[in-house]
This record gives C-alpha cells, structure tokens and sequence, in this order.
C-alpha cells in the first residue's frame, strides 16, 4: 500500500506496511481533472467549533475518474461517510471545493445544488429509502418524474431487467419484494437518468453474503458495461475486491491505495488500521 499523491499520512499509519500490486491512484489534482467524473480539491469537513469540533475530514484531494468502481473503506468514524456526503453534494466541506462532471458545487445555492443531484448523481443508500405505496416502476422513475422529465416506460422495464427484476414485479410495491430486490430497484433508479457518478453508501450492508455478491456485480456491471462511475463506501473487503481500486480512510485522511482485489489483503489492511489506531490514543 502506498499513500495517494498530494495526501499526508498521519505518523500514526507510518507503521502499515506495503501491500502486493498496488499502485498510487490519480488524485484529482487539476492538471488531472479531464478524465474525472468528480474531484475533491483540499477538502476539509469540521462539525461543531472551537474544543468541541470534530475533524471528520482533513484536507484530501482525490478524483474519481469516468467509468470506473472505486471503493472507500477505512474504521469506524475514520470519515469515509462524510467523503461521500461532500462529494455528492449532501453536505458541504468546511474548505476545498467539490466538482461533478467539471461543475464546481461547493458554492451552488441549495436551489442549483439540488437540480444537479437530480440530474446528474444517483444514489444507492443503505436504508434504499424506497417509496412504500409507489409500485416497483414508479420507484425506478421516481428521479424523472422530480425532474419533471417524460418517463419512458419502455426503458423502465429495459433498465429493470437488465439489473434481474422481472416485468411481472414491476407492478408490485416495495414490501412484497426480498430484501436483494429491493436492493435492485435502488440501483435501477440510480441508474435511469444516466449519471455522472452513482454513490453508494454500504449498499451490502444488510444483506446476505449470496445476496452481496449479486448486488455489488450489478455495480460492476455498470461500469464495465454502461461506463457509469460508482463510488461506494463499504466495510466489508469482499466488496471492495471488486473495485478497481480501494482508497482507505483513517482519521479524516487518505492513508492508502489498494489494488491487489484480494480480501484477504484488504482484510489485513483494516486490521493494521485498527492497530494504528489503537496506538495513537
């Protein structure tokens, strides 16, 4: 493992050791910027002031380039949730800037910020946040419909069975489908307005190993075949193996690249943060 360009490791993770077959990521500095779906340029993010202030992020730079799956992993609190929130435009950094697709979003109104996350990010959340009394397809069209876009229902179904939800599900509602189903239908509405970046926050968290296996390929599947740009915030190392790369988190920072696609190694990773951690306090 070695540290991104442009990030500062903490002296604490001076101790993790190298792992097989990694390389440094590009790191969204601007004169990179061109192959990037979304850029984090010095981003900070501070909760609370003054002795009650919380550094959940610290100055990272990192860009997630056009058509790949990158995956964020690090400890509890280490900040992975709030690098999501910043880069999608859920929560605004502290310092830094954020840019999508070129468009810098640090400075938008609430309005302009909200018409782009529309438009242009999809998101898979951990709760699916889908809605009850709406039938499968209209939850799949739901962001068109906010966005005031005609909804093709031809493509509905396309987009449906392409992540493996039968015709015959579409007019059902959301409590009468499994819980990897469900799941399913969250990344079909990420995915039908086609854009930019989908982020996914512990998409696999509450389902069964079988289950993961098959929504995380959906993800990949994305990418490799639709050359959409996932980001996904996981714990678990066998979701991250199937990343391109995984960035790892440690106290607010980037401390590590890998790109071995082994669990086990990523496993150990975790391991060697927790020990780090553990010393510094």
């Amino acid at each position: 493992m070695k540290a991104p360009d442009a990030v500062q490791p903490l002296g604490v993770w001076s101790s993790v050791t190298a792992l097989a077959g990694t390389r440094s990521a590009g790191t969204g500095s601007p004169n990179h910027a061109a192959g990037e779906a979304v850029q984090l340029v010095s981003v900070s993010k501070v909760y609370g002031r003054r002795r009650h202030a919380v550094h959940a992020l610290r100055d990272v730079t990192v860009g997630f380039p056009h058509g790949s799956l990158t995956a964020v992993m690090g400890l509890s609190g280490c900040g992975k949730s709030s690098l999501l929130q910043c880069a999608a435009g859920l929560d605004r950094p502290t310092a830094g800037k954020v840019l999508i697709g070129g468009t810098d979003i640090t400075g938008l109104s609430r309005k302009k910020l909200s018409v782009l996350r529309r438009e242009r990010v999809g998101f898979v959340f951990q709760a699916l946040n889908l809605v009850p009394t709406l039938s499968v397809a209209e939850n799949i069209a739901l962001p068109l419909r906010l966005d005031g876009r005609r909804v093709d229902r031809m493509r509905v179904r396309q987009l449906a069975g392409q992540v493996g939800i039968a015709a015959e599900e579409l007019r059902r509602l959301p409590g009468a489908l499994s819980g990897g189903q469900r799941q399913r239908v969250a990344i079909a509405r990420a995915l039908i307005t086609d854009p930019e970046v989908i982020f996914a926050d512990e998409p696999t968290a509450s389902l069964d190993p079988y289950i993961s296996d098959a929504v995380i390929g959906l993800l990949r599947r994305a990418v490799d075949e639709l050359s959409q740009t996932v980001v996904v915030v996981t714990h678990e190392p066998g979701v991250a193996a199937s990343a391109d790369r995984t960035l790892l988190m440690g106290r607010g920072r980037l401390v590590g690249v890998d790109e071995s696609h082994d669990p086990g190694e990523l496993a150990k990773a975790l391991r060697r943060l927790g020990e780090g951690e553990a010393r510094a306090r």
